[in-house]
């Protein structure tokens, strides 16, 4: 078999059965273990399937790629909240620090509002380092790695990995969901593991999330309140919300 067939066939097996171990795919495809879990880290850095614990998943029609709003509809829902969130989030940057931009349009809204300064910006956002190739003065780093058609977006293994050689100043990152209890959520598991990762190499995490956000719980888990230092939001949050946050020692910015 060839190695294109073989991996076919697993890429076949895997949506078939929803998951399946290592062992039987060596088994199946009559090739040792360590040839399957290295087809397993090359199909999953093709986003084909998902690695497991022992074996893979299938990322067929699962919540795993659930679909993500395109970008130019995202672009347009809350556009006054963003950009007064975003332009809040830019009074925090001072020359000459490394910040770090996720792929939400809030970001987007900040590389607009950004002045040309003396600052490295590193994204997973197509849109943001287009944003900022006229700003001279402000260099700018791109994580590449699987690319997430709807949101323009960098994801999967190689964008994950391309982080770890970074540590930055600040995180400016938004979400699907921000639950008082359960925290900071995603749609999207590609996406969630990218924002984990970013929130790993910054010394200060700052959350953009408009009202519409709070109460909600998306699908995957990104974050828990530990993590996050800082939060923007639109003056639509509650005194609760803003209370509860405050509570938890997180400093709370409403425009």
């Amino acid at each position: 078999m060839l190695v294109a067939e073989r991996y076919e066939k697993i890429v076949q097996l895997v949506n078939e059965r929803g998951s399946i171990r290592v062992t039987e795919l060596s088994e199946l495809c009559n090739v040792t273990e360590e040839t399957i879990r290295r087809d397993l880290d090359r199909l999953e850095a093709a986003g084909r399937l998902r690695r497991s614990h022992g074996g893979a998943v299938s990322v067929k029609d699962s919540p795993y790629q659930q679909a993500e709003i395109p970008y130019a509809e995202r672009e347009i829902q809350h556009a006054e909240e963003k950009r007064r969130i975003a332009e809040a989030a830019v009074s925090r940057i001072q020359p000459g620090d490394r910040i770090l931009l996720d792929a939400s349009t809030t970001a987007w809204y900040m590389a607009q509002s950004l002045p040309d300064l003396p600052l490295t910006v590193l994204t997973n956002s197509i849109k943001v380092a287009m944003e900022l190739a006229s700003k001279e003065k402000i260099e700018v780093i791109c994580t590449g790695g699987l690319l997430a058609r709807r949101s323009l977006s960098y994801v999967g293994p190689l964008a994950e990995r391309s982080l770890d050689a970074y540590h930055v100043d600040k995180l400016f990152f938004s979400c699907k969901g921000v639950h008082p209890e359960r925290g900071v959520s995603e749609s999207n598991e590609l996406q969630a593991r990218v924002k984990q990762k970013m929130i790993g190499i910054a010394d200060q995490v700052v959350l953009l999330a408009d009202a519409s956000k709070f109460g909600v719980q998306a699908f995957t888990h990104v974050a828990d309140w530990r993590d996050v230092d800082a939060v923007v939001s639109d003056t639509g949050l509650s005194a609760d919300a803003i209370a509860a946050l405050r509570d938890k020692s997180i400093s709370v910015t409403t425009v």
